[in-house]
Order: structure tokens, then sequence, then C-alpha cells
């Protein structure tokens, strides 16, 4: 309503009112006057008289006034009620166009506006809950879960996952976790216990199976709750273990065709050359068959060497000698001052890893003197970079590098940056590629600070 209107308004209360007002004083005034001719020279007779018939009237017509404004008031206590206790299905009306009528048509806005977010709300609780419930993710909301090392705790939430995993399809809502964890795998329950995230296997033999178990914590309604994810791997790693197999018979089969079919050729010209007496031509031949065999040999051992990685046995070895070993087998250039504390690493190990990276620097097109080292002592870690000045990586390559037996060169075994990865990651660190600005590759390894000495 505009300011006009409202004006408008608020003069009709005004000339209502005031014709009430009018009406009760010239009624007033005709009784006073009927009085004052009854009872002549009694003035305060007449008064009091006059108030005894005035009053009753005017309050019975003020009350007609104010009645139904009472009664919005009261309606109005009650829809708030309402809002408060989540009902928003509440109008009012109110039939007179004055100032409550304002008020009425903004409550009223109210309401609606508070009915459409409620529905938005109860829809997208609708979709959130279908999704949860349809997940093949078991998911479990614990509160006043206890430390690691312990299961305690009561199960508020549970999908139908969880349900199927744990309990047969059952409830699991107000039971204690501990109590449902006693008929559950002896596997899951160890997983809990050592705390945080990560994999492990339930079953033997052919019955293995396969979880990911990640888990949150967080408060809510200033109490602390535990999520609880476990999500089945064994399908989808068996597959992912059919494809890989797969390619390392590709990859194998194509190696080993293309050194048997010249090692062949070559046995058979050699076969004939010494039938016809030619042998002149023997050394060469020989010479050519022990090259092929040798890249023969080689590259089944990277493969066995790749498949049989041991456990790192962890020591304290010298930054310098260990940089020192290095040289003396490829060709870098240092950058940078070495940490003074010594590397804990498994020296071969990690040899092993470098070496792939530096001769891979060397082969990416990269200028000799390019290719460099540097290592540095960073917080909690020590960083490992190899550089190059070569081409570096496309997105794609970059995607798939790590990943065993894809390689980009023709003679390629894709084990090199695999063999790399898991290194580092058996030394509890990572490894990461990235292009450099101006061209070319960094190779990074993070790996776990050393030890601190006792008594530090």
């Amino acid at each position: 309503m505009n300011k006009d209107g409202r004006r408008g308004v608020r003069l009709s209360l005004v000339t209502r009112w005031s014709a009430l007002v009018g009406t009760l004083l010239a009624l007033g005034m005709l009784v006073a006057l009927g009085l004052d001719h009854l009872f002549p020279g009694h003035p305060v007779l007449v008064f009091v008289a006059c108030l005894a018939a005035i009053v009753p009237i005017a309050i019975i017509t003020i009350r007609s006034q104010i009645q139904p404004i009472l009664s919005l008031f009261r309606a109005l206590e009650g829809t708030v009620a309402s809002y408060r206790d989540g009902d928003f299905s509440f109008s009012l009306h109110w039939p007179q166009n004055d100032e409550l009528a304002d008020l009425i048509a903004a409550h009223n806005a109210l309401g609606q506006v508070l009915r459409e977010q409620r529905l938005g709300l109860v829809q997208r609780e609708l979709l959130l809950d279908t999704m949860v419930q349809n997940t093949p993710v078991a998911m479990l909301l614990v509160t006043d879960f206890a430390s690691a090392g312990t299961q305690a705790g009561t199960i508020v939430y549970a999908n139908l996952a969880a349900r199927q995993l744990l309990s047969e399809g059952r409830k699991l809502e107000g039971h204690a976790l501990d109590t449902i964890l006693d008929g559950a795998a002896p596997a899951l329950k160890e997983a809990l216990a050592r705390g945080g995230d990560g994999l492990f296997t339930a079953g033997e033999s052919e019955e293995e199976e396969v979880y990911h178990l990640a888990r949150s914590s967080f408060t809510l309604n200033g109490r602390r709750h535990e999520l609880l994810l476990l999500r089945h791997l064994t399908t989808e790693l068996r597959r992912q273990e059919v494809q890989t197999w797969k390619k390392v018979i590709r990859v194998i089969s194509h190696e080993l065709n293309n050194s048997l079919a010249p090692l062949a050729s070559l046995a058979h010209s050699g076969a004939e050359l010494v039938r016809r007496g030619q042998t002149e031509r023997l050394p060469q031949i020989l010479q050519t068959i022990g090259e092929r065999t040798r890249h023969l040999e080689s590259f089944i051992l990277g493969y066995a060497r790749f498949a049989k990685l041991p456990a790192p046995r962890l020591a304290a070895v010298p930054w310098q000698v260990f940089v020192d070993r290095l040289a003396d087998q490829v060709a870098f250039r240092l950058l940078g001052e070495l940490p003074q504390e010594p590397a804990w690493i498994d020296a071969a190990q990690m040899e092993q890893a470098l070496l792939n990276l530096l001769k891979n620097a060397h082969e990416s097109d990269s200028r000799p003197d390019a290719v460099a080292l540097q290592v540095r002592r960073m917080q909690e870690a020590v960083r490992i970079d190899v550089l190059d000045r070569g081409s570096g990586m496309s997105e794609t390559v970059l995607t798939n590098a790590l990943v065993p037996f894809y390689s980009t060169k023709r003679s390629g075994t894709g084990l090199g940056l695999a063999l790399a990865r898991e290194i580092a990651e058996a030394h509890g660190g990572r490894i990461m590629l990235s292009n450099r600005d101006g061209g070319g590759l960094a190779v990074t390894l993070i790996l776990p600070a050393p030890p601190a000495a006792p008594g530090v």
C-alpha cells in the first residue's frame, strides 16, 4: 500500500472513532437535558444519572470495537507459536482495510516464505536420504566415540549398506558399536583400533574381501561424532587386476617377440654361414645376439625387481656419500647445499629410484648440463628434486606416468617411474611430477625427515 493509501486508511480510522465519540457526547447531552428537565435545580444528581446512563453504553460500544482486534492478537499469538513448532500452514484474514490489514498481509507473506523454504528443505533432505541409503558405501555415524584403540560409541545413523554388512539388514541405530562389531570380521575391529584411514582384508583365500575404511570426526550439537565409511573394493580391484595382467602380458609378449624374432634370424644366418664356411661375419652376428640377449635379460630383471621389491632397510647415510655414488653412474649438476643431517633411507633402493629418474631426464631431449639434482631439508620432510630442460609432459602423460607399464617410449617398459613411486611410498613418502616454467620436467620425492637422535 502506498503512502497516500495509508494516509487514507488512518483518516478513515480517525473518522470512525470521532463519529463514535461524537455520538456518545450527543447522547450524553440529550440524557442531561432530559434529566435537567425532570430534576430542575439538582445538577449533581443530573450528572450522576447521566454517567450511569452513558457509561454502560460507552463500555459496550468500545468493547464491540476492540473485541475483533483482541481476537486478531490472539490469532497472531497462535500462529507465531505454530511457526516456532515448525508448522507454517496457518494464515490470517482481516476484513477491514486499515493498518492491521498491512500487518496481516506481512504476516501471511512471511508464512508463505517459510512454507516454501520448509518444502525446499524437505525435498533436499529426501533427495539426500535417498542418495545416502542407496550408495554402496556403508555409512555409520557414531556418537561419543572414544579415542583410538577402542570402539566405544552409540550408532545414531546407518544406511542400508551398513545394515547389510554388519547386521543382515536389521536396524543399527541405538546399538553400541562395540556390540555390533562383536559379530563382524576381526579385521574390521583391528582397522578401527589402528585409527586413521586405510585398506583391510577380511576372509581368507578365495573368500578374501578388500575394504577401504575412511573416518572423520566432528562436533554436532555439542557432542563429538565419528563418521565411518566402508567401501567394498574387491570387485573393483579384481577388475583392475585382470586389466593389469592383460597389459603385462601384452608388454612382455611384445618385448619377447621383438627380441626373439631377431635372435632366431641371426642364429639361422650364423648357421648358414657356418655351413658355407664363411665364418668371417660370425663375430659380428654373435655380438648382436649377445646385445639382444642382454637387453632381454635387463627387461626381465626390471619386472622381477618391481614385483619383488622388499621392504626398505632404513639406515643413516651421509648425503654427500650417497650423492657421490650417484655421480659415479650418471651425470648431473648438484644445486645448493646438501642437508647436514644424514639421509634415513635404504641406500640401494633409493639409488635405484634416483638413477631411473636421472636417466629419464637425460632421455627427455634435455641438454646434459641441464639435468640437475637438488636435496633440501624441509620442516618435517626431505625434498629431492630431479630437474631437466626437456620437452616436459602433456596433461595425459602426467596423469598416467606413474602407472605401472605406462610408457611413451617405443622401447620403454613403463617401470622406471612406477618403481620410483613404489620405493618412495615404501619409505613413507610420495612422488610428484610437474612441468617447469620455461620447459622441462621436475620430479619431486618427498621423504619423511630422519628421526631425532636420542636425547634431542
